[in-house]
């Protein structure tokens, strides 16, 4: 079973190129122009053992929002396309993350109902250059695109760079669970007969 996909999209804002793999070995190959949403981009494909390649140009002379929130897009477009028929997929997944003063849970269902809730204050607006508030922006898209119910809940932290990086890390941990083959998994994982 091949789950990959590969994702063009192109506006007057951002133009992308991604590839993804779901059963990877944590390879990531990101160019996407904004270094915190690469940095924590890295982290998902590492601790998920995803494949991720993106090329990635936009209007960050503006500010960074566009880019990141068609990365979203896209991204989540390629766990959609990847994922195939779902048969055997043990669709839910879930994991806590600690880093250092911080601790994030990402729960995850593959159920092809887009829904997201984010719980949980990032103390600062801003780590480095990028707006925090565009990672909500980033887990609210991905999750649409994706069509999964995603729930992110940041427990406490006080570095805000530590708290972000526990959700990514967790967040690839979680889809990496839920995307998993269950052998005892007969169809999809559902009583309706479909995901």
């Amino acid at each position: 079973m091949n789950r990959t996909a590969t994702i063009s999209r192109k506006t007057n804002e951002t133009n992308i190129q991604l590839s993804f793999s779901i059963d990877g070995e944590g390879r990531a190959d990101l160019k996407t122009g904004v270094p915190f949403l690469t940095h924590m981009l890295d982290l998902f494909t590492r601790h998920g053992h995803f494949d991720l390649k993106i090329e990635a140009e936009g209007d960050i002379d503006i500010d960074d929002h566009h880019t990141t929130e068609d990365i979203g897009i896209c991204l989540g477009q390629a766990i959609q396309q990847a994922l195939g028929d779902k048969k055997g997929i043990k669709r839910y997944g879930h994991a806590f993350v600690p880093m250092d003063d911080s601790l994030a849970q990402v729960v995850i269902d593959l159920s092809n109902r887009p829904h997201f809730e984010m719980r949980g204050e990032l103390p600062k607006g801003k780590v480095g250059t990028f707006d925090t508030e565009l990672v909500h922006e980033f887990l609210w898209k991905l999750a649409l695109e994706a069509r999964m119910n995603l729930h992110v809940i940041i427990h406490y932290g006080m570095n805000t760079h530590h708290m972000i990086e526990a959700v990514f890390k967790a967040l690839g941990r979680a889809l990496d669970e839920a995307t998993m083959i269950d052998p005892r998994v007969k169809g999809v994982p559902s009583t309706k007969g479909m995901l």
